[in-house]
């Protein structure tokens, strides 16, 4: 089968071109999102002075710029692994995959909280003004 040869070896220029995009775009992810929580940090800091610092905003506004990051980090490592997969780049993806998951679940927990944290707080200002 001589005439597979030209598009295996095309499928392997895709996948490893589609590869670096996928994981440049990871990288951006993550440089936004650092650039995103500074920016917020910076904001909240002129908001609450002489008030405790809102610190897990910005570590959540983080988290969820990592966690997609992240889910651009497993399409790269899932088609890298479907061209020549060994037993290394099967074990990265597995890895990847449970990291993945369980940032996912923490992170919605704590967005969770947090947003029921902040709708507590919402709730007692508005209590506190009418009275």
């Amino acid at each position: 089968m001589a005439w597979l040869e030209p598009l295996e070896q095309l499928l392997e220029e895709i996948v490893l071109l589609t590869t670096f995009c996928l994981e440049a775009i990871s990288v951006l992810c993550v440089v936004v999102g650092l650039f995103k929580a500074a920016h917020l940090a910076a904001s909240l800091n002129r908001h609450h002075r002489g008030q405790e610092f809102p610190f897990n905003q910005v570590r959540l506004r983080f988290g969820l710029w990592l966690a997609l990051a992240l889910e651009f980090q497993l399409g790269a490592d899932i088609l890298s692994t479907t061209v020549t997969p060994t037993t290394q780049d099967l074990l990265k993806l597995g890895l990847i995959a449970v990291i993945r998951t369980f940032l996912n679940y923490f992170l919605g927990k704590e967005m969770a909280a947090e947003m029921a944290l902040e709708r507590e707080r919402l709730a007692l200002s508005q209590q506190r003004r009418q009275e």
